[in-house]
């Protein structure tokens, strides 16, 4: 199991990344279509990661742990997405759930290629297998629903955890197909973070503190303009702490 999940959920998703919901930037629903200016619009472009290096073997228990949990995860954040966007009509939430909907169908090529199955037996928005992954998306959601700013918040923090998850799952595997996929999917979580943050300070005058990334790699990340690159190294020297199975 994630131990970031895990610390997310044991100490609670609205104290640990909020402290008090009630934010003073509490904004209406400015309908369909709006808010999502300037770099708000990011990474939607991110498309299915194919298999095209031969499969070389048996994989890891870890391995295949790793893909289940990460095509529900990938999930999570598109249904989160999905939902705070039917609440606020933003934009970057519809975009950035479009990234996630390839993000988490390139894992699921990956469970097919390799003979693993699907966890995801049920698409409905919300709905879980992993109960962990089931009680953090009731929390982000109920987080994300007090106003925009805490939903552009959820929506940092979802990309912090992500990116998290994916520097350790890249270093638990030597397998071609899946280290382009986990770089591709790392790259574009890169990207939303920018995203997230930029409309978060542009719309709301509010600066974003990193929650679970280190100041360095929050940093290298959103200065970065290169993610593409830099996701295809596999950010091997700029992980944070805190991520990934135990």
């Amino acid at each position: 199991m994630k131990k970031i999940i895990n610390t997310v959920l044991i100490l609670g998703l609205l104290v640990v990344l909020f402290g008090s919901v009630g934010s003073a930037y509490a904004m209406p629903d400015t309908g369909k279509g709006s808010g999502s200016g300037g770099k708000g619009k990011a990474g939607s472009g991110t498309g299915i990661v194919t298999t095209t290096t031969a499969i070389t073997g048996e994989l890891s228990e870890e391995e295949k742990a790793d893909l289940v949990f990460m095509r529900e995860e990938e999930k999570l954040a598109r249904d989160v997405y999905l939902t705070l966007y039917n609440i606020w009509g933003t934009d970057i939430f519809n975009n950035i759930a479009a990234s996630e909907q390839t993000h988490t169908d390139s894992v699921n090529a990956l469970l097919t290629a390799y003979g693993i199955p699907d966890p995801v037996v049920n698409d409905t928005i919300g709905v879980f297998v992993n109960s962990n992954l089931q009680t953090l998306y009731n929390q982000l959601v109920a987080t994300g629903s007090v106003s925009l700013v805490d939903a552009l918040k959820v929506g940092a923090a979802i990309e912090e955890i992500d990116i998290l998850d994916l520097y350790e799952a890249i270093s638990r595997t030597d397998e071609a197909n899946i280290q382009r996929v986990y770089s591709q999917l790392l790259a574009g979580s890169e990207n939303h973070l920018r995203g997230f943050v930029s409309l978060l300070e542009s719309q709301t005058g509010e600066s974003y503190t990193p929650q679970y990334l280190s100041a360095d790699s929050y940093q290298a990340i959103i200065s970065s303009n290169n993610a593409q690159q830099r996701g295809a190294q596999g950010q091997g020297g700029n992980r944070g702490g805190g991520g990934g199975r135990r």
